[in-house]
């Protein structure tokens, strides 16, 4: 369950996996099978995750291939939990690398309320203000969300996985 004042504390930022490993981290939704989901902290597109595999490794070819099945499935499952509780016009998926250098997938839905030019274009192109903005940080209007997405998740991985 997300944590408001822990989140503005900050102290998780230091070390993400270790504070979830200890139920320490506020923006912890879930455990999966492939690792862990967070709820992101900019939150200018509702239910925006993250999954982001334990044990960590650099990126998805380094996994065996049945861990690296695991992790995209994982990821499917997460999408297609987004999708039942925020209702998008579609679910975005990306894996990166480039800022934080371990495997980790962006999951977020795109919105009919967004403007046509931003909804055209991948969520990086955001100005930075909706990156800091502290209406867009995590804060009790969040709770619902996070709730909603943790018992969806968790109900489909029960559905879908061994």
């Amino acid at each position: 369950m997300l944590d408001i004042q822990k989140f503005r504390e900050g102290r998780f930022k230091e070390d993400r996996i270790g504070f979830a490993l200890r139920g320490e981290n506020p923006t912890l939704l879930t455990r999966m099978k492939s690792g862990f989901v967070f709820l992101m902290d900019a939150q200018f597109l509702p239910g925006w995750c993250i999954l982001t595999a334990y044990p960590q490794v650099s990126e998805l070819n380094n996994l065996p291939f049945d861990q690296r099945n695991e992790f995209l499935t994982d990821m499917q499952l997460l999408g297609e939990a987004v999708a039942a509780v925020t209702h998008p016009v579609r679910i975005n998926y990306s894996i990166l690398g480039n800022t934080d250098h371990y495997l980790h997938a962006h999951v977020y839905p795109r919105y009919h309320w967004e403007d046509p030019d931003r909804l055209s274009k991948p969520a990086w192109f955001y100005p930075a203000e909706y990156w800091r903005d502290p209406q867009y940080q995590i804060n009790e209007n969040h709770l619902e969300l996070a709730e909603n997405l943790t018992a969806r998740l968790e109900d489909l991985s029960r559905r879908y996985t061994r």
